[in-house]
């Protein structure tokens, strides 16, 4: 009987445990890309309209990693040399796509 109720404690325990945290699972997967649909291609999609997303996609996620370094930096997470470098990197590269939204008739 004991050995009943410890079980069924333990598993009562662990549908809690899978209820509670599916919003944060299903987050962490939104964030990682893990478990997204791939991008339908609507009927008669040229490949540069499909490569003009892909970049402004880019460049969104490229301006959220500066802020993020901008947030890191004046919360103390990074020293001012590790910010610098990081920034300029990310700058560097949101130019390069940039350049190519540029390019592409954007």
């Amino acid at each position: 009987m004991t050995l009943l109720v410890a079980i069924l404690t333990l598993a009562l325990v662990a549908v809690v445990f899978l209820v509670i945290s599916a919003p944060l699972r299903r987050a962490a997967a939104r964030q990682h890309g893990a478990g997204a649909p791939a991008p339908r291609v609507p009927p008669g999609a040229h490949d540069g309209e499909l490569e003009r997303d892909e970049l402004e996609a880019a460049r969104e996620a490229k301006y959220r990693e500066i802020r993020d370094a901008e947030l890191d930096y004046r919360t103390g997470k990074l020293s001012r040399e590790d910010y610098e470098a990081i920034d300029s990197a990310l700058r560097a590269e949101a130019l390069e796509i940039l350049n190519r939204l540029e390019a592409s008739g954007a």
